[in-house]
């Protein structure tokens, strides 16, 4: 197959959308496939270009990905307004250059959301190179950016909403993360929505107690000290603080914030106002190190704001799961997240989102309940054998393209 990937994540950034895109083209293209990306130069989650690209139109072979980038405006502190311009900066600088892969005549052309922007284009494209189009949504932009006040216009919501579901229904294939986004998906008119969930290379990231151990002696961190560690982006919609209100209760507990986002640099000012001397921040780890310090956590936190967590999947999980890592999610009860929480084998242990003295309560818990500590580890590694596999994902991926372009 020719398959043409669209969206302005891709590697090497390390976390997020751009970390499953590389790895999806990577696979597909281990598998023999012939895989072209339309993307930007790596920003995320810095806000700001990576070492060694430029804002320009570029073309590179990444592990026989041929790369396509497109210039795009990058806010450094990224604001509701400042967001849309720059997706509709990369929609608009992307624009001739997917045309012109129309001569390339791609098997499928896939589009990433967000950015809902360059759904047409995408469309267009394989409309016009006689492919099929499949939109593949990581995230639910339109709902997450009105629900969480990231634009305030509530008068455009209606009409965004019902572009969105037209635009949803051009497609051939939409899919998306878990189950509770394929109900929404039903709920914007998308008839028979495909579960293509995000996922973890079991071979890469394992649990590993040395290495955990010399990542914890790095950090200064005894033995006896219970760690709490929350990875990713450091973003608005994970509510964060709620972190820093929690360590400066427990005081005898050491926390560690890794990730890059808009909103580092106030939660690391908002610490040193608190006089926390048991939180360490750090930038992202590499691929090499991740294993080491995911397994370095006695707990880890997987912190959101209430409502976004059947908005959004966190992709934090999927590693933490394959680790067999005892974490905590703040969500409500009957959402995706809630719903891991529950039945005869719950991987994670759930509390009330924005609410510091639930996650106490919480982390208290589970560093007390030994037996729980030890059965949500279990959980989680058998889940993510089960369900997480990236070779089973993805080779489901790869079945659904053949099938459908026949």
């Amino acid at each position: 197959m020719k398959i043409l990937i669209y969206g302005v994540n891709y590697a090497p950034e390390l976390t997020g959308i751009g970390k499953y895109s590389g790895e999806m083209a990577e696979w597909l293209v281990a598998q023999g496939h012939e895989v072209r990306v339309v993307t930007a130069p790596p920003y995320y989650p810095e806000w700001k270009l990576s070492k060694g690209f430029a804002n320009r139109f570029s073309q590179e072979d990444i592990h026989g990905v041929k790369v396509l980038r497109c210039p795009l405006y990058v806010p450094a502190k990224p604001s509701g307004l400042k967001r849309i311009v720059h997706l509709a900066s990369f929609a608009l600088s992307s624009f001739p250059v997917m045309l012109k892969q129309v001569f390339w005549k791609p098997d499928v052309v896939m589009v990433l959301e967000p950015p809902l922007f360059c759904s047409p284009t995408a469309w267009l494209t394989s409309r016009l190179a006689g492919g099929k189009c499949w939109l593949h949504v990581q995230d639910f932009e339109v709902d997450a950016a009105f629900d969480l006040g990231i634009i305030p216009f509530a008068w455009m919501k209606a009409f965004v909403s019902n572009l969105e579901r037209w635009l949803m229904q051009r497609f051939d294939v939409v899919s998306t993360i878990s189950h509770s986004m394929l109900a929404r998906l039903k709920d914007k008119g998308v008839n028979a929505p495909v579960f293509f969930p995000n996922w973890s290379d079991l071979s890469r990231i394992r649990y590993d107690a040395v290495e955990g151990s010399t990542f914890r002696a790095g950090l200064n961190v005894l033995p006896e000290h219970c760690l709490c560690l929350y990875s990713g982006n450091i973003a608005v919609k994970q509510g964060l603080e709620i972190i820093l209100d929690v360590a400066k209760e427990l005081t005898d507990y050491q926390f560690v914030i890794c990730g890059e986002g808009a909103s580092k640099f106030d939660l690391q000012n908002k610490s040193k106002e608190l006089l926390l001397n048991n939180i360490i921040f750090l930038p992202l780890q590499p691929l090499e190190e991740l294993s080491a310090m995911l397994s370095a956590a006695d707990i880890h936190l997987v912190v959101q704001k209430g409502g976004a967590a059947d908005l959004v999947m966190p992709s934090k999980l999927t590693n933490i799961l394959a680790v067999g890592g005892a974490a905590i999610v703040t969500t409500e009860s009957d959402t995706e997240l809630g719903r891991l929480a529950r039945g005869d084998a719950p991987c994670v242990l759930s509390c009330e989102p924005e609410n510091a003295e639930a996650l106490i309560m919480a982390i208290k818990q589970l560093n007390a309940d030994k037996r729980l500590h030890a059965a949500l580890q279990r959980n989680a590694m058998a889940y993510a054998t089960q369900h997480i596999d990236m070779n089973e994902v993805l080779g489901k991926l790869e079945n659904k393209m053949l099938e459908f372009i026949k």
